[in-house]
């Protein structure tokens, strides 16, 4: 019975660490965004030429994308952290578990940076053909109503279906792709990672129908996806937002022809 209470205590103690670094580390996304994550958007509305791009320009835009998807990607995570630290530690893992829960946590964030990168390079070129405004957001209909419609129809396709599997399940992703070590935490993070990326790719692309730095679409955007992933209905949810997607892109298809 001492050895049991003495397990429950340091479980607790690691969930407490892994918990309070988390939301650590969420808030100080959140703080980024809201202070205008380095770039300045007083002018968004005035009618100007875009910034030109510069490595300085490409690095800060890199590095508010990143931080944008830590933001809204890493609470509806931390299920999944949380279970695979108390794993680690009922296993009696060598390693500090919360240490493992990170490296788990890095991989992750490995490919929303990864998704980042080429985020900037879409803004790039949607900025060099003149279709998106100061704001960044999108200055064309036609482009609008394709993406809408676009993140419509990919909430009905079976990469979605697979992919949100995962993500609604830490037991099933965990059971099915455990691997040992630091190594198989980073290995691991890396591979959910990726099924949240096929999950909810088309969604942030949304942000350059709304505009990149709209603070409201970001949050509506996060909550999304948090109950898509952590709701019993999160399916039905998925569904649900894919026949909105659908219509709202239909329609301004339709106002923009």
């Amino acid at each position: 019975m001492t050895e049991s209470l003495a397990l429950e205590h340091v479980l607790r103690r690691d969930r407490l660490i892994v918990v309070v670094g988390v939301a650590g580390v969420v808030a100080l996304a959140w703080v980024y965004l809201v202070a205008g994550a380095g770039i300045d958007m007083s002018m968004a509305d005035m009618p100007m030429e875009p910034m030109p791009w510069s490595t300085f320009y490409a690095a800060l835009l890199f590095t508010m994308w990143w931080v944008m998807m830590i933001a809204m990607m890493v609470p509806s995570a931390a299920p999944m952290v949380l279970l695979f630290t108390a794993i680690k530690r009922k296993q009696g893992a060598s390693v500090s578990p919360s240490i493992e829960a990170w490296v788990f946590l890095s991989g992750y964030l490995l490919i929303w940076a990864g998704f980042s990168l080429v985020a900037v390079l879409a803004q790039w070129g949607l900025e060099r053909a003149g279709l998106l405004s100061m704001a960044m957001a999108s200055t064309s209909a036609p482009l609008g109503g394709v993406i809408l419609l676009a993140a419509g129809l990919y909430q009905f396709t079976p990469v979605k279906s697979a992919c949100l599997r995962y993500c609604q399940s830490p037991v099933l992703f965990l059971s099915r792709h455990w691997r040992p070590g630091a190594v198989g935490a980073l290995r691991m993070g890396l591979r959910h990672g990726s099924y949240c990326l096929g999950c909810c790719w088309f969604l942030m692309a949304l942000l350059f129908v709304s505009g990149i730095m709209n603070l409201v679409w970001i949050a509506g955007i996060a909550l999304y996806v948090a109950c898509e992933k952590l709701l019993p209905l999160g399916r039905g949810l998925s569904r649900a937002a894919g026949v909105a997607l659908i219509v709202s892109g239909t329609i301004v298809l339709v106002l923009a022809t």
